[in-house]
């Protein structure tokens, strides 16, 4: 009471400021504990009285330091996404977006990652620190990436649909297939989002090569396709193995470097010039879809080669 002034408690129009709102909150939701922001310090004196007024014991309370962007001022929108909600929408995984926010200000050694209940058993308030976090949307993407490489494939079948469905994408009724799709996949994307961009080319019918891949599929290399096709069409067994021996085959045939021919293949199944292993890709999309892609990209080579004649 020595150092306070008066202070409101409610406004002329009746109703109640935020110190007051706050504490009647706190005791008709049974609060213990309050962690909160260093910002609000200067509230909590004001806050006992009200308590002591009452007749209620406080809660413990806790005052943490604010979180910042990466420029050191107030986190804003302008830093990019400030909502959990949002987060969940780009396709950060909640274990993940948890990890990270607790990492934040606070440390064990030199760990960066943390099960649930493994931050349960070393949590603790003595070792938050009295600077500021810094807010760093890279690593936060990291966390992410590290959380999507070590979730078991069967899991995100399930939780890609919905980033499916917003691609536009069509989601498998075989969650099997889709899992070992995702199999080939989730060591490369850092968002689900992103992962479900990646597995576009599993997914759709139509492959329609990036501009930039294009380019290597050139006229010179038809004869290759062509025998590659005669082998992979025969096969007793679709799997990698058996597809890779094709492929060793036909270099070894035709005298080129694996790379000669596996980044045409690969831009005709997926369209692109990145992509996890070819084998692995074929043998997920299976020999009717893998055939289907080499031949349309075989007539499109006889198409470019017919407009290049004089």
């Amino acid at each position: 009471n020595a150092e306070l002034d008066d202070f409101i408690v409610v406004r002329s129009d009746g109703s109640p400021v935020f110190n007051l709102c706050n504490v009647i909150d706190d005791l008709d939701m049974q609060i213990t504990h309050v962690i909160r922001g260093d910002d609000l310090l200067a509230s909590t004196p004001r806050q006992m009285l009200l308590y002591a007024a009452f007749g209620a014991t406080p809660p413990r309370f806790a005052h943490v330091p604010q979180i910042l962007g990466v420029d050191k001022t107030r986190l804003s929108k302008r830093h990019g996404a400030t909502s959990v909600l949002a987060y969940r929408e780009m396709g950060y995984l909640p274990d993940a977006l948890v990890n990270y926010l607790a990492r934040l200000g606070w440390s064990h050694g030199d760990q960066e990652l943390f099960t649930r209940s493994e931050l349960i058993t070393h949590f603790s308030l003595e070792n938050v620190g009295k600077a500021a976090g810094i807010f760093n949307p890279e690593k936060i993407l990291w966390v992410n990436f590290q959380y999507l490489k070590a979730i078991p494939a069967a899991e995100l079948a399930e939780q890609i649909v919905p980033f499916l469905e917003r691609a536009g994408l069509p989601v498998p009724s075989d969650r099997a297939w889709l899992t070992r799709a995702l199999e080939t996949l989730h060591d490369r994307a850092k968002t689900l989002a992103e992962l479900a961009e990646f597995s576009r080319f599993y997914l759709v019918d139509a492959i329609e090569p990036e501009p930039a891949a294009a380019k290597h599929l050139r006229p010179e290399i038809a004869p290759a396709l062509d025998d590659l096709v005669a082998r992979l069409e025969p096969l007793p067994r679709w799997e990698a193995a058996t597809i890779e021996a094709a492929f060793q085959a036909t270099i070894a045939e035709h005298q080129l470097k694996l790379g000669a021919l596996a980044q045409p293949v690969r831009v005709a199944v997926t369209g692109g010039t990145v992509s996890p292993g070819i084998y692995e890709v074929l043998d997920v999309l299976g020999r009717e879809r893998s055939l289907a892609r080499l031949r349309v990209a075989r007539a499109r080579l006889d198409t470019d080669a017919a407009r290049a004649r004089p």
